[in-house]
């Protein structure tokens, strides 16, 4: 009787652990519906109308319209409209593919030009890449990619990971290409990966304005080699607190601000700021928001190698 009242309780017990598991999807991460938008791109460039993609609703936009992001999606991407020195272009390296009976996400780390004999001749290298966030339209140069992104939204949860979908082609190139728009360079001793990024942070604004957070959990993983075949329900925890002393912790993990990436957001004053990440937070601190990117590049703005490709699919957050 014993026995069979512990087999009993065991078996409750392991019941209980496996229901506390909550999955849930994040909304379109699931990349079955787009809204699809057409750039009638500048006649001295060529005029030819260019499909641009956003993660959202099903639904087309025909013309050279600003998009508002943050009202039907909070996702944002590498895909722009821009508008430099009055030509009209369009931005494409995130896109739908099919999968399956439905669609996954592709992003393409390509290049991307405008040349007008004798006046401009621009090209730059553009990584493939989606967040939660905004960009706000039309993009007018490119001395300062961060410039005009909005990169995480409101978010007070605290998940435990990170699922999703994943297959990617990653160069094994020991180094990058630096392609900024006039002139190109090689810097050695680099390989340009895939990246998987969670962010959680608590933020606040100072007097001035000014924006300043605490890594609250942090998940970062790098794509470095060819994952030919789908890995499905692939799952990547979020570490929570100070993380730097463990063995969880790379170097790529550190925090964000001035020594970091660049990450900017939108303060109550309606301008652009730097996050400033001071420090970690106590691992029971609640976030503010959340920073959620996945990019076939990790090089930086204009920065990587043509050619690497990742497909993303059914993105979900464990609870």
């Amino acid at each position: 009787m014993k026995k069979f009242l512990f087999i009993a309780f065991t078996l409750i017990a392991l019941s209980s652990t496996a229901f506390s598991q909550v999955v849930e999807p994040i909304k379109f991460g699931d990349f079955e519906t787009w809204t699809s938008r057409t750039i009638h791109e500048s006649g001295i460039i060529g005029g030819q109308d260019r499909t641009v993609y956003i993660i959202g609703p099903e639904n087309h936009i025909d013309g050279n319209i600003p998009y508002i992001y943050g009202k039907e999606t909070n996702w944002s991407s590498s895909n722009v409209y821009a508008k430099v020195a009055g030509i009209v272009k369009g931005s494409n390296s995130v896109e739908p593919e099919v999968r399956d009976n439905g669609r996954c996400a592709r992003l393409d780390t390509k290049m991307e030009g405008v040349k007008v004999l004798g006046i401009i001749n621009v090209e730059v290298l553009v990584s493939g890449s989606f967040f939660l966030g905004k960009t706000y339209e039309p993009i007018t140069n490119t001395n300062d990619p961060y410039a005009k992104i909005e990169m995480g939204i409101p978010f007070t949860r605290k998940p435990k990971a990170l699922i999703l979908d994943y297959k990617c082609l990653i160069s094994s190139n020991n180094y990058v290409m630096k392609h900024p728009g006039v002139g190109s360079y090689r810097l050695k001793d680099r390989q340009d990966k895939g990246e998987f990024i969670i962010y959680l942070q608590k933020r606040w604004e100072d007097e001035k304005g000014r924006i300043y957070a605490k890594r609250v959990g942090t998940m970062r993983y790098q794509l470095d080699h060819n994952v030919p075949e789908w890995q499905n329900n692939a799952r990547f925890p979020i570490h929570y607190g100070d993380i730097s002393g463990t063995e969880y912790y790379k170097d790529f993990m550190q925090l964000t601000g001035e020594d970091g990436l660049q990450y900017k957001a939108m303060n109550s004053k309606g301008k652009m700021e730097l996050i400033r990440e001071i420090g970690w937070a106590e691992e029971d601190e609640e976030p503010t928001h959340i920073i959620l990117m996945i990019t076939s590049g990790n090089q930086g703005a204009f920065i990587g190698t043509v050619g690497n490709t990742v497909w993303v699919d059914n993105i979900k957050l464990e609870y």
